[in-house]
């Protein structure tokens, strides 16, 4: 591979690019994270503009970059804060949004080059759901560059204006080594006894209890699930403003269902599942799907956004909303251990294709060359 440059555009001084953060998600954090480490690695200097929670979870001055605190808001307070830092920044790179719009605001009358890397796709409905379209056409339209996690994100941002909109190779940070089901220090026997699942099969999903996260469907599919025997057990590890009404009907309609809220041992949870489910309306590069195939559980999802090209053949995918088919492809591979085994099978060989972490900081450091270098003069 062709070393990229570190330098600035005059060459006498190391690249110094900015990367800001906005309400610190955790698939974008993780990402800044590794970003940080790798173009410190490389003699980029880097400045991470995050909230400063963010930086007590993910160190971002362990991994070489200075940190300064922003805060989530984009009152003028946070602006001009993040104006300060990109002062003498060669490009300032934004993940998110809201990162993004606020870079913008920063940034407003000056020529630092702009790269907006989108992970996800905003959620929202109503005049709120304008409000983002809204806020998506400025910053694509102020962006040198825009990078999507996925070939739908791409199209969406070239759609809505991006003058030049490209895939991104974003790696999942920190993976560990895909666990096999015959290993014996598989953490499966005190995980499932702690849930509740000694002699029956666990199923788990994580994510935020929120309505595009398809719970309802979930819900509606372990009905079915009640007349196994002996009957699986889901647990959902996340929180939010649908856990009230989840739990009533958990409850009221004696579901096999435990919320488990939020959790810091997903890893180990998930190693300890028999199946992963994911049933959201959208999806990017999910972060249960990768760790799912990374972890050999066999994965049941939505087919839904760029669900397809980031598995591939490695999972049982299911129209989004129906909840027959759900469980219907739930009981169906409980009961067929050798579907399961060759999904587990196909899920290490899919991982295998992702881009590593050094593919991705190798891409957007080409980036930031590309757009930091002199033009000649014409």
């Amino acid at each position: 591979m062709t070393p990229v440059s570190s330098h600035s555009p005059h060459g006498q001084s190391p690249l110094r690019t900015v990367q800001v953060l906005g309400g610190g998600n955790a698939r974008s954090s993780a990402h800044v994270r590794s970003l940080a480490s790798g173009l410190a690695a490389r003699g980029v200097r880097v400045t991470v503009c995050a909230p400063v929670d963010a930086d007590r979870t993910y160190d971002f001055s362990g991994a070489g970059a200075e940190h300064v605190h922003v805060p989530r808001s984009s009152d003028p307070g946070a602006v001009a804060a993040l104006r300060a830092a990109c002062a003498d920044a060669d490009l300032v790179h934004a993940h998110g949004l809201h990162a993004s719009f606020r870079a913008v605001l920063a940034l407003s009358g000056r020529r630092t080059p702009l790269v907006v890397t989108w992970h996800d796709r905003a959620h929202a409905e109503g005049a709120r759901a304008h409000l983002v379209r809204l806020l998506e056409r400025r910053v694509v339209k102020a962006a040198s560059v825009v990078l999507g996690a996925s070939s739908t994100l791409v199209d969406r941002a070239r759609a809505t204006g991006a003058r030049d909109a490209r895939l991104a190779a974003v790696a999942l940070p920190g993976v560990r080594k895909s666990v096999r089901l015959e290993d014996p220090d598989r953490p499966r026997p005190k995980v499932r006894a702690e849930l509740g699942a000694t002699g029956r099969p666990l199923l788990m999903a994580v994510g935020s209890l929120d309505s595009h996260r398809g719970y309802d469907t979930l819900l509606d599919a372990s009905r079915a699930w009640r007349e196994l025997d002996p009957v699986p057990l889901v647990v959902i590890a996340g929180e939010g403003p649908l856990r009230a009404e989840l739990q009533r009907r958990i409850e009221d309609e004696g579901l096999p269902v435990r919320l488990l809220g939020r959790r810091d041992d997903v890893t180990e949870l998930l190693a300890a599942a028999d199946l992963a489910l994911l049933s959201s309306s959208w999806e990017s590069r999910s972060v249960l799907a990768q760790e799912a195939l990374h972890a050999r559980v066999p994965l049941v999802a939505t087919d839904v956004g760029s669900m397809p090209e980031l598995v591939g053949d490695a999972a049982e995918l299911v129209p989004y909303g129906d909840a027959e088919a759900l469980a219907d492809t739930v009981v169906r591979l409980l009961g067929d251990p050798e579907r399961c085994e060759e999904l587990r099978a196909k899920g290490v060989r899919q991982a295998a294709t992702w881009p590593s972490e050094d593919e991705t900081v190798a891409q957007v450091l080409s980036v930031y060359d590309e757009l930091t270098q002199p033009r000649p003069l014409v």
